[in-house]
């Protein structure tokens, strides 16, 4: 997966979090997540009115999910 923006620490970014998403939204039929942002479904809905922290959540979230690979 091609990384379109640049690197950032959620944990410490400061104002609105920027959307996960990239552009590529296809839903991954086994895992479940979405294969451009890695987000569930849940994520992708819950985004435009969640708060800052669940956005930050879900950042994180992400972020684990990348690492697992």
């Amino acid at each position: 997966m091609t990384e379109l923006r640049p690197p950032f620490d959620p944990r410490t970014h400061s104002g609105p979090l920027p959307t996960p998403c990239i552009g590529v939204c296809v839903m991954h039929e086994q895992t479940g997540l979405c294969t451009g942002c890695l987000r569930t479904i849940d994520e992708i809905i819950d985004w435009g009115l969640a708060p800052e922290e669940r956005k930050r959540q879900i950042w994180i979230a992400l972020e684990a999910r990348r690492a697992q690979g």
